[in-house]
């Protein structure tokens, strides 16, 4: 009986020893429970993303150099930026003329045929650049040409009406030296033409293909410049002329016509005559010209003088050219 009990009394011993270690075990279970849970959420929560890691500055060698930016329009035009503006050349002051300074390139341009219109001198005195007027002087507004040429610092001279050949078919005006005339009666007509144009300073002759071939009778007319102190230009309408040989064996002061500008009147055409002389001028030094008042000629010598004045070409009047 008493093994019986011992043996019951073990049993009841051991069964009471392992109730406290399930209870440990199931406590340890509820924590690494818990830590798990915990690491779980943790785990599935999201996670902040991390700053751009900063780009590390070039060394000043590796650095990309750019070219400037240009400045702003107004900046690069600034006063202190912007060039300083070239002076603009002086207009010509209208109907200023003056004798002209005598240079390589100089060109006097004579107008034939003046005295038939006051018009005609405005618009051309109005290019303000030397010109010389050769009054007929026969016209209807000699005196008057003449007059308001010289007012305007111009220069004139009379146009002496010379036979032509194929006269008397070839019309001529009847105050005009005819090669049949005695000596007296063309001395007396080239002294009458200087009482009709005041204020001439020298002569040409109007038309005079004949007449200008005679010697003889080109000396008679020249003598009477001679003794009045004129110049004399040969308008060189025959190539047969004496005119102006005869001028230097007497010593008088005298020159020749180079180009015609408008035997042809059109304008375009009168523009490249008045190159030519031009040419002529730069390479000898000087040229005489001869044109008419025709509207194409003013219209042309308006649109060129400027320009070729503008280019070096010096306009002169006539006596500066004679010698």
């Amino acid at each position: 009986m008493a093994r019986k009990g011992k043996a019951v009394n073990r049993r009841k011993s051991s069964g009471g020893g392992g109730r406290p270690l399930l209870a440990l075990v199931l406590v340890a279970l509820l924590i690494a429970g818990a830590f798990y849970l915990l690491e779980q959420s943790r785990t599935s929560a999201p996670k902040p993303s991390a700053p751009p890691a900063p780009v590390p500055a070039a060394a000043p060698s590796a650095r990309l150099k750019l070219p400037p930016r240009p400045a702003p329009v107004q900046a690069r035009l600034s006063s202190a930026a912007r060039p300083a503006p070239k002076p603009r050349a002086a207009a010509l002051p209208p109907r200023v003329v003056g004798p002209g300074s005598v240079g390589p390139g100089s060109v006097a341009l004579i107008i034939d045929d003046m005295g038939a219109s006051q018009q005609e001198v405005q618009e051309l005195l109005s290019i303000g650049l030397p010109l010389t007027f050769s009054v007929i002087p026969s016209l209807a507004h000699a005196k008057g040409v003449a007059e308001a040429a010289h007012k305007a610092g111009a220069e004139v001279m009379v146009h002496m009406p010379m036979e032509p050949e194929g006269y008397p078919r070839q019309p001529m005006e009847k105050i005009g030296l005819l090669v049949a005339m005695a000596d007296p009666e063309i001395q007396e007509r080239v002294q009458g033409y200087f009482r009709s144009v005041p204020y001439a300073v020298g002569a040409n002759n109007h038309m005079g293909s004949r007449f200008t071939q005679s010697a003889e009778k080109m000396e008679v007319v020249l003598k009477v410049l001679q003794e009045k102190g004129m110049y004399f230009v040969d308008s060189k309408t025959s190539p047969a002329s004496v005119g102006y040989a005869r001028a230097r064996a007497l010593g008088l002061r005298c020159g020749a016509r180079q180009v015609f500008l408008d035997n042809v009147q059109d304008e375009a055409l009168i523009g490249k005559q008045l190159a030519q002389v031009a040419a002529i001028a730069r390479k000898r030094g000087s040229a005489i010209a001869i044109c008419h008042p025709h509207p194409a000629t003013i219209r042309a010598l308006k649109a060129m003088l400027p320009q070729l004045h503008k280019d070096g070409i010096s306009f002169v009047v006539v006596s500066k050219l004679v010698s």
